[in-house]
């Protein structure tokens, strides 16, 4: 049996890259303790994410930094993470464009990058919406990646499990509800949707799911914290709950798979044939 150390952050990010640097530190000190394999940060956690998405006022105040792929931020980044996994959400530059990204990195540089596809109310205005899922080989396996509302799409994890995705690393800036929220961020209408989407996606593709967060405020967004690692039946294994901190979660990744998938194929039993056919209309 070979057991695998999971975590999931739940952190408060702003424009400050050396506080950044110093929160990262921390967090990877404390799963590194508990040995942790993969660390999963939030969505924008190298210079915070948009301060609003309401397409009805002026727009963010500020930006988040455009940081290269190649630059010395992530290079700091993978000096801090050594011999660890680290999956870490920063605004990526690509010549003038503007990507709301995700880079998988070790001691060694770079594994992989994930450029958010699905973009919410005004996200559009600032970064250009990416179009591809892929996964890769990590030291815990192969991962793929998501950013927070792609969680919404089952096709987006779909095609990451049948790349062959082990683990899902789905970072966030998840939102309580703009319209109707409630004093109780864990009686929100949005923390109900973020968990089970989480829950939801590992257990149609039977893999392992990993929920990072931004938590607290940031400009006019509260976030609903909540990271969590899941199993492959859809059964959280570990959660921060509205708290900040690291959910951890230790399992033999390749045997909870095998096991979750000895009596339900939800892979195997796909019928691609018929999932373009639309309906005939009188």
């Amino acid at each position: 049996m070979t057991m695998t150390h999971l975590a999931a952050a739940a952190a408060n990010f702003g424009r400050d890259l050396d506080e950044a640097y110093a929160q990262i530190t921390h967090l990877v000190a404390e799963a590194r303790s508990r040995d942790v394999a993969l660390l999963a940060l939030p969505e924008a956690a190298l210079g915070g994410y948009l301060s609003t998405l309401h397409t009805d006022g002026d727009g963010p105040d500020s930006l988040p930094p455009v940081l290269d792929l190649d630059g010395p931020e992530l290079r700091r980044v993978a000096e801090i993470a050594g011999d660890m996994t680290v999956v870490v959400g920063f605004c990526e530059a690509d010549g003038p464009t503007r990507y709301n990204s995700a880079a998988a990195l070790t001691g060694d540089g770079v594994i992989g990058v994930h450029r958010k596809v699905h973009q919410p109310l005004g996200e559009n205005l600032y970064y250009q919406a990416g179009d591809v899922y892929e996964t890769f080989e990590t030291p815990v396996g192969r991962v793929g990646m998501l950013i927070c509302y792609d969680k919404a799409f089952p096709e987006a994890a779909r095609a990451l499990a049948l790349d062959g995705a082990e683990i899902v690393a789905c970072i966030s800036a998840w939102p309580s509800s703009r319209t109707a929220g409630a004093s109780d961020i864990a009686e929100d209408r949005w923390t109900t949707r973020f968990n089970l989407f989480d829950q939801a996606r590992a257990l149609e593709n039977q893999i392992v799911w990993l929920a990072a967060n931004q938590v607290g405020t940031f400009g006019s967004m509260r976030f609903v914290a909540n990271a969590k690692v899941v199993g492959p039946g859809g059964d959280v294994l570990a959660t921060t709950g509205t708290e900040a901190g690291l959910a951890i979660a230790g399992l033999d990744v390749e045997a909870a798979l095998a096991t979750a998938r000895r009596s339900m194929f939800h892979l195997r039993d796909r019928r691609p044939d018929t999932y373009t056919k639309a309906p005939a209309h009188a």
